[in-house]
């Protein structure tokens, strides 16, 4: 059940009350909720966001033991997608009003919060996320704070993209998580600093109006706007404290800048790659192998669970656009007794294509960075199969988009500018 901002702080009950705190509720698909957001601004009378949760109200307080034991989640639609808010891919938050409990940049951290609950410092508890100061009224007549009074940070996203789902974490904030959120979007400059995105004259589009929010709960909405954004502003009512941001979606690339490097990874996430599946995702996930950078841990790699059968261990691609691959790395840093056997590369062009054998099966050596160079033939898709399970690290397909490739490479980010 949804309530406006009066109603929650009078009476926080529904799906998040106290004896309720420890269940885990299934969203299961977005058209599974009931819960629909506002109509756009512009008055075009369509949901621009779908509450895939309803947790409001505190919490109960920590009793000790697990603390994520009673903590408020639910199944995700869109947790496939690549997070559009990732440190690693360049994310970053640039602004913030107020920080005075806990720094801003935590909310980007990855993986779940930690909570120490002996944990202080000179400014009272120290949590793992941003938690600003609790907001005053006016006077001692007018103590409360004003209705529209807020805090707020401006977040750059790691890569430009559509928005198909945010999540607000709140996880240990169980008595000093804000009331209320709302969150915006525009597309600026990727280096814009936070004085130009503070303009009056920036347009900002509203993706999630102000919206009851839960203590200690995975706060999650859908997103129904088919536009590219570089940025966000989370605003908070009228204070407290969140723990996690993630921005789900797809990865909308510079189509100039890509045709200006002429030479790029054309799998790579932050370029508009994908993974569309994979055979087994046991230990660690395979988006991983198209992350930034050289993977710098056992499990910042992709690494499945041990085979006791004939067959083998895979993950299909999706490039950017049809491009020509001339030069692949498959790299297995870290990966020293569970690397791969074997490996093979496989390409096509369009979903319906024949698969045609780029790289035959050939040996792959633990924690080694192996490099061919292959026959440059257009395709949208690859698949890279190992034998007979293990893992990699990173794959890495160097090559140029064709004439068509970067084309509707245009013609699609012009269309959600």
């Amino acid at each position: 059940m949804r309530r406006d901002d009066a109603e929650n702080a009078e009476n926080a009950t529904g799906s998040g009350d106290a004896e309720n705190s420890g269940n885990v509720v299934s969203a299961g698909k977005a058209g599974d909720v009931t819960s629909e957001g506002a109509v756009t601004a512009n008055g075009s009378g369509t949901a621009t966001f779908t509450a895939l949760t309803d947790f409001t109200g505190d919490a109960l307080p920590y009793a000790g033991g697990n603390p994520y034991a009673d903590y408020r989640k639910t199944l995700l639609p869109f947790s496939g997608l690549a997070d559009l808010a990732d440190r690693r891919l360049g994310a970053g938050i640039i602004a913030a009003n107020d920080e005075f409990f806990a720094e801003r940049e935590n909310m980007l951290l990855p993986g779940p919060a930690v909570f120490d609950p002996e944990h202080f410092g000179h400014k009272g508890k120290i949590m793992d996320g941003w938690e600003t100061r609790r907001r005053r009224g006016a006077s001692a007549d007018a103590p409360h704070p004003d209705a529209a009074a807020h805090d707020w940070a401006l977040i750059r996203l790691g890569a430009p993209g559509v928005i198909r789902g945010i999540v607000v974490d709140t996880a240990h904030f169980r008595g000093n998580y804000p009331q209320a959120v709302s969150i915006e979007a525009t597309a600026h400059s990727v280096s814009a600093a936070p004085e130009h995105l503070l303009d009056p004259e920036v347009e900002w589009t509203e993706l999630v109006p102000r919206t009851p929010v839960g203590g200690h709960a995975e706060n999650a909405f859908a997103i129904h706007v088919d536009r590219r954004f570089t940025h966000l502003r989370l605003r908070q009512h009228p204070d407290g404290g969140v723990a996690r941001l993630r921005v789900h979606g797809e990865v909308v690339p510079d189509p100039g800048w890509l045709t200006e490097l002429d030479t790029f990874d054309l799998v790579a996430l932050e370029h508009g790659g994908a993974v569309e599946d994979a055979s087994d995702r046991f230990y660690s996930p395979p988006e991983h192998t198209i992350m930034p950078g050289r993977s710098q841990k056992m499990d910042d790699g992709w690494e499945t669970r041990r085979r006791r059968d004939d067959g083998n261990d895979w993950i299909r691609y999706r490039l950017v656009e049809q491009g020509v691959i001339r030069a692949v790395e498959i790299d297995t840093a870290y990966l020293k007794g569970n690397a791969a056997g074997w490996a093979s590369l496989s390409i096509r062009d369009g979903a319906d294509g024949e698969w045609i054998t780029l790289i035959p099966r050939v040996p792959l050596q633990p924690d080694t960075i192996h490099r061919f160079l292959v026959n440059p033939i257009p395709s949208t898709h690859v698949r890279i199969d190992i034998f007979p399970d293990g893992g990699i690290s990173r794959l890495r397909l160097y090559g140029s988009l064709t004439k068509d490739g970067a084309e509707r490479l245009t013609e699609r980010a012009e269309a959600l500018s």
